[in-house]
């Protein structure tokens, strides 16, 4: 489980806060990992 952490929002650039969520954390990571 990942801890609530200020993120970045790919398509505008605008950081975002991500809440503590295990399933969301894991597909932001994998969603950003593949836009690299």
């Amino acid at each position: 489980k990942r801890a609530a952490r200020m993120g970045r929002n790919p398509a505008t650039g605008e950081a975002i806060k991500i809440k503590a969520s295990k399933k969301v954390a894991f597909r932001v990571a994998k969603e950003v990992k593949e836009s690299i």
